[in-house]
């Protein structure tokens, strides 16, 4: 049995910044992080893109975007002094013809009033930047970086030790019981005594917070985003962060080209149901969950309204030429021989039983816990903030 003032169910990049936080801000506090993985980052931190966000897309006031901001600065201020790998390169978002330029000053304007520095740029300019990226006009985000998020883990994971904190592996939560004065987590390595406990489990989030006997709104429907990368001969066709304007009639970002801090560039994701929460490769099946997703309300009205931009997304997971295809409106010198196959990365989205996206962060609290039931991109670049924002909610 172990005891401990605050226990983290998760050890992916948000828990282990809550963590951090709490030893930092409360000396001498006990923190325990609990991780059902036997190393850290396994899952969505792990497959990570590995962008430093600027907050360009995100509603202007929202968790998003005030996190983002806060907790770009404060990943790049970490970066600096533990010697992780990051770079500030910059990106581009290219409108390819002129019915994506109300798109793209619309998300100028919000860049702005993020407090973002950018500006938007003729085709002249975007070929000195990127020049084998089509488009007749960009926003250039200079400000825009990559980085390491698993040596950024491995970091915090040493902090948290340094710090007096503990945390255990293969300790997988499989009863939480929120009593009146602790949290018992019953995990795969024994029980946990908690004065308070936060749940950053990711894909599992909405179980644990239901485990917990708190109902968080949504439920987490997989979607599984699958990568190409350019071989070695073809990377120079990519020099920083190539990124499209997004539809309007579909919940995600569309294909786009990303140099990693490895010197590799990634190319995609599309955005498909994954078969399982954890369902990295096609094959990856497990009926309950599938069959639970299948049936939640939330995924039949998305799929009902956006059953067609669905089908594409599909078409492209088993169609290498329609994927390249979709990447061709970004960078038309691209060719099925340029590209090989790379890690695919599971996004743990939150849908509302009426069909709709959970867009910003959702953070539900309760007497001794608090529950991370949503945190999409740009939830590792603001991971930091997020982190302190927990823990500033925390009756420590």
């Amino acid at each position: 049995m172990h005891t401990t003032d605050v226990a983290i169910i998760g050890g992916g990049i948000v828990g282990l910044a809550t963590a951090y936080h709490v030893l930092q801000r409360h000396p001498g506090k006990r923190a325990i992080v609990l991780e059902k993985e036997n190393g850290l980052a396994n899952h969505q931190t792990g497959h990570n893109s590995g962008v430093l966000h600027s907050g360009i897309y995100y509603k202007p006031g929202s968790l998003k975007a005030l996190n983002c901001r806060q907790g770009k600065q404060a990943m790049e201020a970490f970066c600096k002094a533990e010697g992780v790998e990051y770079e500030i390169c910059g990106k581009v978002v290219v409108a390819v013809d002129e019915k994506e330029l109300p798109a793209l000053q619309r998300i100028h304007e919000r860049a702005v009033a993020n407090g973002v520095a950018c500006e938007l740029i003729g085709r002249e300019r975007l070929l000195e930047l990127e020049p084998h990226a089509a488009g007749v006009k960009a926003l250039h985000v200079p400000e825009t970086g990559i980085v390491n998020y698993r040596q950024v883990c491995e970091r915090l994971g040493a902090r948290i030790r340094e710090g007096g904190g503990e945390i255990l592996f293969n300790a997988k939560a499989r009863k939480v019981d929120a009593r009146a004065d602790e949290v018992v987590v019953e995990t795969a390595a024994g029980e946990v005594h908690a004065k308070l406990a936060v749940n950053c489990a990711g894909l599992y989030c909405d179980r644990v917070a239901r485990l917990a006997g708190r109902d968080p709104g949504a439920k987490i429907v997989p979607f599984r985003g699958e990568y190409y990368e350019l071989k070695p001969e073809a990377k120079h066709l990519c020099k920083n962060l190539i990124y499209p304007v997004p539809d309007p009639s579909f919940p995600f970002l569309g294909v786009h080209f990303t140099r990693m801090v490895g010197g590799h560039v990634e190319c995609g994701p599309n955005a498909v149901l994954a078969f399982r929460r954890e369902g990295y490769r096609r094959r990856d099946i497990h009926l309950g969950e599938l069959f639970e997703s299948l049936t939640y309300p939330g995924f039949l009205r998305l799929a009902a309204k956006y059953w067609r931009s669905g089908m594409g997304e599909m078409w492209r997971s088993f169609s290498k030429r329609a994927f390249v295809k979709a990447l061709q409106r970004l960078m038309p010198e691209i060719r099925a021989e340029h590209l090989e196959p790379a890690p695919a990365g599971v996004r743990a989205q939150a849908l509302a039983r009426d069909g709709s996206l959970v867009d910003d962060f959702l953070i539900v609290e309760s007497d001794r816990m608090v529950h991370v039931c949503n945190a999409p991109s740009p939830a590792a670049t603001a991971s930091l903030n997020i982190g302190r924002t927990i823990v500033e909610k925390l009756r420590l």
